[in-house]
């Protein structure tokens, strides 16, 4: 079957098989099979031909295109609890106690915390006395996408108030060495707690409380994965918090 994508962009440009055939680095005869018999081109001779013409090597030659194996599961998935509500709060305490440098928290208010460990605060002190960086996003009460989340969870105003409870919480940490506390408004898709190289994810649900909804826990295996996905996600919106200063 004729290539007539492929025509027509020769066509576009004023290319010849000998023209194309010589920028490509092939015989004549190949792109006439190319574009006449369908023939397709291994990788290589296709990404080339396809740059020439300013076209994308998948629209001229669909063929190329390949699916990503797709895996059972992933080398970094550690564990899959089905709600949060399964995780132990010293699931938490002890990634957070192990951590050398860095513990990030991206929540809205995630007050659970502070009431089931009351320790928390001493802990993170603990740790930014050791050298750790910790930075804590909270959800500022007054934002819009706050209040609309608390409508899709059925919570009503009640999570701008615990929103500003969970602030309260972490207000003796303001002004510690190696600790930063912000707000920001961004939608919240997922909760973050990191320690160093491992990650607990606790994945939104719309209509459903946070505790409801599954978390999966997961350790770093190189650049580039999944955990790196959330870090940078995390990046982002700490990037547009605000700080909070000290009254």
């Amino acid at each position: 079957m004729p290539n007539e994508r492929l025509r027509a962009a020769m066509a576009a440009g004023g290319w010849t098989y000998a023209t194309l055939a010589e920028k490509a680095e092939v015989d004549p005869k190949s792109v006439e099979r190319w574009v006449n018999q369908g023939r397709v081109p291994r990788r290589a001779t296709a990404v080339q031909a396809a740059e020439v013409l300013g076209e994308d090597v998948h629209t001229l030659w669909p063929a190329l295109r390949q699916a990503r194996a797709a895996r059972a599961v992933s080398p970094e998935l550690v564990t899959l609890y089905e709600q949060r509500a399964d995780v132990p709060v010293s699931r938490f305490a002890d990634l957070f106690a192990q951590a050398r440098e860095h513990i990030d928290v991206l929540v809205y208010a995630a007050v659970f915390l502070h009431e089931a460990y009351p320790r928390l605060n001493d802990l993170l002190r603990e740790r930014a006395a050791e050298g750790c960086s910790i930075r804590i996003a909270l959800g500022d009460a007054d934002s819009e996408n706050v209040r609309q989340r608390g409508e899709e969870e059925r919570f009503g105003h009640g999570i701008e108030s615990r929103c500003r409870l969970a602030l309260m919480h972490y207000r003796s940490l303001i002004g510690v060495s190696g600790v930063e506390i912000r707000t920001h408004g961004t939608t919240l898709y997922n909760s973050l707690y990191r320690a160093d190289d491992q990650l607990l994810v606790n994945a939104h649900i719309w209509g459903a409380n946070a505790f409801a909804a599954p978390v999966w826990h997961l350790r770093r295996n190189g650049a580039g994965g999944i955990f790196d996905t959330y870090a940078h996600s995390f990046d982002a919106v700490w990037a547009t918090a605000t700080p909070v200063q000290e009254e």
